[in-house]
C-alpha cells in the first residue's frame, strides 16, 4: 500500500464550480448574452486577471477587496509579483485598456467583456470570491451622447427577459439628481450623504438616519433626504414628486432632466421592468450622472443582479484625455447559482458529442477513425470509442453520456454502416457522406 499522503478533495468557499450538464446550460446562457451585445454592436475584449495594484487602486476600492500575486517559492528578497493583484471588477481594467490602446481605437468605443473576476471578501449567498461577470461600456472622447444612457438598460432588458429567471426590475436613477438636492439642502458633504443613502435598503431609515445625524444633519435636512429616497415611479411622476418637496438647485435640475430622458426613451417597454428609483445611489464615488441597479422582485435582499452607471473620467486618470464613460454589468455566477440552489436549473446534456462511432475491433479502428472524421467535417462532433471493447460496453459508455446517436462502421470489408438512434431507439443503414438525423 502507498504511504502517499492522501489529500481530502473538498470544495472552497466562494468558488462555484458546476457538473458538465449544468455548465453546459451556463455556457449556453454565456452565448445568449454574448449574441445580445454584438447585436447592438458592442465588439468583445479580453483584458489579463492581473493588473498593477495601482490600477486597481484607482476606483477607490479598499485594499482588502483584492488578491495580491505572490509565488509560493519566490525569494524573499524578490518582490517583483508584490504590486500586482487580480482585477475584482471588469470597469477599471477597460479603463487602462482604452487609455493604453487609444490610438487604435475608434470612438465611441462600445465593447462588451465577459470574464471572471475575484474578490476577497467573506463568502455569503449571492456573494463569491470568484465569480463572472458581463459587462457593455461605452467610453467616448470628451462627452458620451446620453442616447447611450437608455441603450444600455435596454440591451440589458432584451438579454435578461430571454433567460428563464425569476421576475427582476431595473431601477435607475441619477447622481446629480441626489447630489443637486442635498446642496440644495445646504449639505456640506453631498457625497457622504449619497454613501449613507446607498445602504438604505440593508439599514432601513432608521439605520440612515443615524448616520446622517453623526454627519452632522439637521432633522429639517435629514426628512427630505429621506422623503427623495422614497421617490419611485416613471420619469413624469418621479419629476413631479421631486418638485413638490421644494428643494432647487442647478445641478439638481440637469439631473432631473437627464433620469426623464432615459425613462421617456425607456417608455415602450414593459410596464413596471424599468423604474426611477430615487433610493438608487450606488455608493462608489466614481459614478457621476446615470446609475442603475437590477435586483429580484421577490428577493431583493440577496443583491443586484445588474449594475452600474456613467463615470466622466475613470479612463482619464491613465491619459491626458478626457473620457468619460457609462456602463452596466449584469451578474452571471450570482443570478446562475441562486436558481442552481434552487433546483431550477435543468441540466443540459453531459457532453456535446453528437455521434459515437463504435470501434468493432483493432482491425476495423482505422474504418472508425476515417468515419468519424468524414463526420465532423459535414459538422458533427464526433468521438470515436477509445478501446475494442464489447460492443455492448461501447453502447451503454454513449448511453451513459447521453450521446444521442452510436454509429457502427462497417463490421467487415465490404460491409455497410448503420445507425442507432439511443432516444427513439430505432437502427438503420446509413450514409455518412449525407446522413441527417433531421430527414
Amino acid at each position: 500500500m502507498s504511504d502517499q499522503r492522501v489529500v481530502r478533495p473538498t470544495p472552497i468557499s466562494g468558488f462555484p464550480e458546476w457538473t458538465p450538464q449544468v455548465r453546459a446550460v451556463e455556457q449556453r446562457w454565456l452565448d445568449h448574452i454574448r449574441a445580445g451585445f454584438e447585436s447592438f454592436g458592442f465588439a468583445s475584449v479580453e483584458t489579463p486577471s492581473v493588473e498593477n495594484l495601482d490600477v486597481l487602486m484607482a476606483k477607490g476600492e479598499t485594499s482588502q477587496e483584492v488578491y495580491t500575486l505572490h509565488r509560493l517559492q519566490a525569494d524573499a528578497k524578490d518582490d517583483s509579483d508584490a504590486r500586482l493583484g487580480l482585477h475584482f471588477d471588469l470597469t477599471v481594467p477597460f479603463a487602462r485598456y482604452v487609455a493604453q490602446h487609444f490610438n487604435d481605437l475608434t470612438f465611441p468605443f462600445k465593447r462588451y467583456q465577459m470574464q471572471r473576476v475575484w474578490r476577497g471578501e467573506r463568502p455569503q449567498e449571492g456573494r463569491f470570491r470568484e465569480f463572472t461577470q458581463c459587462d457593455i461600456d461605452v467610453i467616448n472622447v470628451d462627452s458620451v451622447p446620453l442616447h447611450f444612457d437608455a441603450e444600455l438598460p435596454r440591451i440589458v432588458h432584451g438579454v435578461l427577459s430571454g433567460l428563464d429567471i425569476p421576475a427582476w426590475t431595473l431601477n435607475v436613477n441619477n447622481r446629480k439628481v441626489l447630489q443637486g438636492f442635498y446642496e440644495g439642502l445646504g449639505v456640506k458633504d453631498p457625497i457622504a450623504v449619497i454613501r449613507a443613502v446607498d445602504k438604505l435598503h440593508k439599514i432601513g431609515d432608521d439605520g440612515v438616519r443615524r448616520i446622517l445625524i453623526d454627519e452632522g444633519l439637521s432633522t429639517e435636512q435629514i426628512d427630505p433626504c429621506l422623503a427623495l429616497a422614497r421617490v419611485k415611479g416613471d420619469g413624469a411622476h418621479v419629476v413631479a414628486r421631486v418638485r413638490e418637496l421644494g428643494v432647487s438647485s442647478e445641478l439638481l435640475d440637469e439631473g432631473l432632466e437627464e433620469l426623464a430622458f432615459v425613462m421617456n426613451d425607456l417608455a415602450d417597454l414593459p410596464e413596471g421592468d424599468v423604474v426611477a428609483d430615487l433610493s438608487i445611489a450606488r455608493g462608489l464615488d466614481y459614478y457621476t450622472g446615470t446609475v442603475y441597479e437590477a435586483s429580484f422582485d421577490d428577493d431583493p435582499g440577496y443583491g443586484s443582479i445588474c449594475a452600474g452607471g456613467r463615470y466622466e473620467n475613470l479612463a482619464g486618470q491613465f491619459i491626458r484625455r478626457r473620457l468619460p464613460g457609462v456602463g452596466i454589468s449584469i451578474g452571471l455566477t450570482r443570478i446562475f447559482a441562486k436558481l442552481v440552489a434552487e433546483g431550477r436549473i435543468e441540466g443540459g446534456r453531459t457532453c456535446p458529442t453528437d455521434v459515437m462511432v463504435v470501434v468493432p475491433s483493432a482491425e476495423r479502428r482505422a474504418e472508425a477513425l476515417r468515419t468519424g472524421e468524414l463526420l465532423r467535417e459535414r459538422g458533427f462532433n464526433t468521438e470515436v470509442f477509445h478501446s475494442t471493447s464489447k460492443v455492448g460496453k461501447q453502447i451503454q459508455y454513449a448511453s451513459k453520456k447521453g450521446i444521442p446517436f452510436v454509429w457502427f462502421p462497417p463490421f467487415e470489408e465490404g460491409g455497410e454502416h448503420e445507425v442507432k438512434d439511443m432516444e427513439q431507439g430505432g437502427q438503420a443503414v446509413a450514409d455518412p457522406a449525407i446522413w441527417d438525423p433531421r430527414g
